[in-house]
């Protein structure tokens, strides 16, 4: 009867330390993405803005809501929920870390070749991204000031 109990005891032992190394291994995983560098293929794909921030204060429901994001190895075109184009520019990323930094050349008729610089930051499949508009300060963390927008975005099916 002991024996019976210590080999129980011995095996639910093993499947519990199996399940922990599991368990820290997928945290690993996770936690490299977040660490791993943010790369043009990384963001390419059609995502919703889930929140938004301008000038330091949230961005009304009713302004985002529905906004599809799309972004290819070197272009970002924004549509509203009507599908019609908000926005459309080239971008570059500008360093090889997440975040990383990233500098988007307008491709609205009204306002081509005016740059927004920025930071763009993948966390599985959330994206976010903040940037100065041409004449603000260039931010340099995940909060807007004074002409500054920032969005944060879900991956869209």
């Amino acid at each position: 009867m002991t024996l019976l109990k210590l080999a129980i005891g011995l095996g639910l032992l093993m499947v519990a330390g199996s399940a922990a190394v599991a368990q820290a291994q997928q945290g690993e995983a996770a936690s490299d993405d977040k660490d791993r560098p943010c790369t043009p293929e990384d963001l390419v794909g059609r995502y919703m803005i889930v929140s938004g921030e301008k000038y330091g204060m949230p961005e009304p429901e009713e302004r985002i809501k529905g906004t599809i994001v799309t972004f290819t190895k070197d272009s970002v075109v924004v549509a509203d929920k009507d599908k019609k184009e908000l926005y459309s520019a080239n971008y570059k990323l500008g360093s090889k870390k997440n975040p990383a930094d990233i500098i988007m050349t307008s491709k609205v008729e009204s306002s081509a070749g005016e740059e927004a610089r920025g930071l763009i930051k993948k966390e599985g499949e959330t994206l976010h991204l903040i940037y100065a508009l041409p004449t603000g300060e260039i931010p340099t963390g995940f909060k807007t000031k004074e002409k500054q927008l920032m969005f944060v975005m879900k991956k869209a099916e």
